[in-house]
């Protein structure tokens, strides 16, 4: 068999069976011509995967290494008898990382967290992390999912216009949905800022286009948020620059890039299209990463502020990205994997 794979996945380098053929491609060198003999592919969020890709092939799987899956066309993969993998919570831990570590940044920026309300919108792997971490720092948090909450899976949920009024901070967790009963795309409008209490934060490390980035701007310019932190945008990589200068952080897509949860994402669909195509590595991990074990609920919020000290340098994140906003998808991957310390 043929697969082809994105060559920025790590870890992955020396791990498929020697009897299949691997084509390693950068995102942008994935198209109609370079797939079209592939029995599978192994991807990331850069390559979409539509009919434009897949018609006239012989794919038969896709696993992308990543939670998120609005790059692929369910419909049309569904139709055509393509099997579609998922990361999903592969980098959880990650992204709470990743808000800890801006909630602590803006502190130094003298947004004082002392008895504030963090509402999470968006309470699945990632999410529900970011809660159990927010109670261990001491933070009042109000949930808001409503696919979770009709699924009775929720019993804390509380309505979005209830949690925007009450909460000091707000950080998105949501998918990309675009057709359903429960649409996400451009959720952070107008209205959605203008129910936000004033001074408060806005945090986005879940996809670009759920937030409307026009009514963002003119939320931070007249000053009704007191701090805003992004690290997805729309039309990744061209970014929008004036948004990037007006943002407090501002990072180039890399909330969920620990060590850990890029082996976990690599091995999920590792093991996934060993099942499918017998490669006998049903269990397997990359050797050179230590699995996460540690359970957050358990540390103290010093325990937390010195393992983000260690591990978490936003500022200087946010420096590179706005010397060189050009090199978005650079910077993207050649980040240097954070070690996952709750």
């Amino acid at each position: 068999m043929k697969i082809s794979v994105d060559k920025n996945i790590p870890y992955i380098e020396s791990v498929f069976p020697k009897d299949v053929s691997v084509q390693w491609l950068s995102g942008k060198e994935f198209s109609a011509e370079s797939v079209k003999d592939s029995d599978a592919l192994l991807i990331r969020t850069r390559t979409r995967c539509d009919a434009s890709l897949l018609e006239g092939s012989r794919v038969k799987t896709i696993a992308t290494a990543t939670i998120g899956t609005d790059h692929i066309d369910w419909e049309y993969c569904h139709k055509r008898g393509i099997k579609v993998i998922s990361a999903a919570g592969c980098n959880a831990c990650g992204v709470k990382q990743y808000v800890v570590a801006a909630l602590l940044e803006l502190e130094k920026q003298k947004f004082d967290l002392t008895g504030k309300r963090l509402g999470v919108i968006g309470v699945g792997n990632v999410g529900t992390q970011v809660v159990q971490a927010a109670k261990v720092m001491g933070l009042d948090v109000m949930e808001c999912d409503p696919p979770k909450m009709l699924r009775g899976e929720l019993d804390s949920h509380v309505e979005l216009d209830k949690l925007l009024r009450c909460c000091d901070i707000v950080t998105l967790h949501v998918p990309l949905v675009t057709n359903d009963e429960f649409v996400t795309e451009n959720m952070a409008d107008e209205h959605f800022f203008s129910k936000m209490k004033k001074g408060a934060v806005f945090i986005n490390s879940s996809r670009g286009e759920v937030v409307d980035q026009e009514a963002l701007k003119r939320a931070i310019r007249s000053k009704h948020l007191s701090h805003t932190v992004l690290d997805v945008w729309r039309n990744e990589p061209e970014i929008d620059r004036e948004l990037m200068m007006l943002v407090d952080l501002a990072t180039p897509h890399i909330a969920g890039y620990s060590r850990q949860g890029k082996a976990n994402g690599s091995a999920m669909c590792i093991r996934a299209l060993s099942e499918i195509y017998g490669w006998g590595l049903n269990d397997w991990y990359p050797s050179e990463v230590e699995p996460n074990v540690i359970n957050c609920q358990k540390l103290t919020f010093k325990e937390i502020r010195e393992s983000i000290a260690r591990e978490c340098d936003l500022v200087g994140d946010c420096q590179r990205l706005r010397a060189n906003p050009e090199c978005f998808e650079s910077l993207r991957n050649n980040y240097t994997y954070r070690q996952e310390t709750l």
